[in-house]
């Protein structure tokens, strides 16, 4: 029996594949600084007991392979053992190519905005449709309640994430990811510790795009430029979705309601159905639209993919509705880039009216704690009318690099915004406690666990009646 060993083994994509590898009859072992749930809970219920901390002495000589995670560097002792004794390593995505994909369609979904929720889609649309796919997604979905499975049929659904493989390979995962059916949502800056600048994340795109066979699809948003753009690079057939008119799968007679988004589906410029889509925004009915056009391209009929999207849970924490108290909906979003952010609140107005909404953000990811985006999130947060900002997480980042909480409230304030900077998540909650009201939205948006701030809020609030 193969051993394979995972160092940094409670990421969720490293614990997914993990525990995958076990489904397939590998032995499956690993270690992380910290062991923590739900990944550790996930690795225990599959039999995988995560050792805690680094050691050299994990490194057995049973150890048939080592999948290094992409957050570990030189100086880790598990890597430098694998390294001076010479035991075969490899990347996440390269194990995830070699283990789960030469042998399957992979469906391979990417872009700056809307690839998790685009691949759960797509593979819920493919199972509804009894294609029994596989997928490896970051995240986790209300249908599936799991990050991956390896399934039966030929499609295995893939998010392709554009951030590098490990610290020996600098390039982009979703480059080992063998795409048949290509998905791109958009292309945009982002990930500014490992990209310069835009002209170097479009040319990861173009290099992904010109690994379509020919005999394969490319999918490109009608709407966003970046994306259109890769049509030029592509050897294999090229469909465009979105709400542009000249699109081949389109949205029409989009309307808004409190807890959903409804709307008329063209292909080809011909009626395709009516879809009554669980979610909020003109976003995701783009992440619907892709959906469609993959899952129809890996052998779903248009009819099957509709129908299953019309009883889609949603995936957790995007625009996730975590509860309601004294009348207070509190949502948790994962957006940190201005985008992201632009396109939840929109969704969110488009669904609230008139009532109040509150932007809770914290800074976290790597590009929202730097300045690169200090104008933009401006920009983005104008449909707020309250705009809490968090500390920005980073601490270490020199001065002429840092996102400026001041300078972001001072410029939210000068064009008509309520806006503040709140040190610590007790100072937010007690807040928010006092001064929010019966009708008011409160979106928290942050890609960390912000402390479990979402059910602090609830309970502040809950408290306070």
């Amino acid at each position: 029996m193969r051993k394979v060993y995972f160092i940094g083994v409670c990421g969720t994509a490293m614990a997914t594949v993990a525990v995958l590898l076990k489904q397939r009859g590998l032995e499956v072992r690993g270690s992380d600084e910290h062991t923590y749930p739900p990944m550790s809970d996930l690795l225990a219920h599959h039999g995988i007991e995560p050792l805690e901390g680094y050691s050299s002495t994990h490194i057995t000589p049973d150890i048939d392979l080592v999948v290094v995670g992409n957050a570990v560097s030189r100086g880790n002792p598990e890597v430098e053992c694998v390294l001076e004794k010479r035991v075969r390593y490899c990347s996440l995505p390269e194990i995830v190519r070699d283990e789960f994909l030469w042998q399957r369609l992979p469906v391979v979904v990417t872009g700056t905005h809307g690839k998790t929720t685009t691949a759960f889609m797509t593979a819920w649309a493919l199972s509804e449709s009894g294609l029994d796919p596989g997928f490896l997604i970051g995240g986790v979905s209300k249908d599936f309640l799991t990050s991956g499975q390896l399934g039966s049929g030929k499609p295995f659904v893939i998010e392709g994430d554009e951030y590098d493989s490990a610290f020996f390979d600098k390039t982009a995962k979703f480059l080992k990811y063998l795409p048949h059916i290509l998905v791109v949502n958009n292309v945009e800056f982002d990930h500014a510790d490992i990209y310069s600048d835009l002209k170097e994340l479009r040319r990861a795109f173009t290099r992904l795009v010109n690994l379509v066979p020919r005999d394969g699809q490319l999918l490109l948003c009608a709407d966003n430029a970046d994306a259109t753009r890769l049509a030029a690079s592509a050897r294999c057939a090229v469909e465009t979705f979105g709400l542009e008119g000249a699109a081949d799968w389109r949205a029409e007679n989009v309307q808004h309601e409190s807890a959903s988004t409804t709307f008329d589906v063209m292909h080809g410029g011909q009626p395709v159905g009516r879809v009554n889509l669980p979610l909020l925004g003109i976003f995701n009915v783009r992440n619907a639209l892709g959906s469609i056009a993959a899952a129809v391209s890996a052998g779903a009929t248009e009819s099957d993919a509709l129908n299953a999207l019309m009883r889609f849970g949603g995936v957790r924490r995007r625009l996730e509705l975590r509860g309601v108290a004294r009348g207070v909906a509190v949502y948790d979003d994962f957006a940190h880039h201005p985008t992201a952010v632009r396109e939840t609140l929109e969704g969110l107005r488009a669904a609230a009216c008139a009532r109040r909404i509150w932007v809770v953000f914290e800074p976290r990811s790597a590009t929202a704690c730097r300045k690169v985006f200090q104008r933009e999130f401006v920009e983005a947060m104008q449909l707020a009318d309250e705009v809490i900002i968090a500390d920005v997480y980073r601490k270490g980042l020199p001065d002429r690099e840092r996102l400026s909480e001041g300078e972001l409230v001072s410029s939210l304030s000068q064009i008509g915004v309520s806006a503040r900077h709140v040190s610590g998540v007790d100072s937010i909650v007690s807040l928010l406690s006092s001064e929010a009201r019966d009708g008011d939205f409160v979106v928290i948006m942050s890609n960390g666990d912000f402390e479990g701030i979402h059910g602090r809020v609830l309970s502040g609030l809950s408290a306070s009646v």
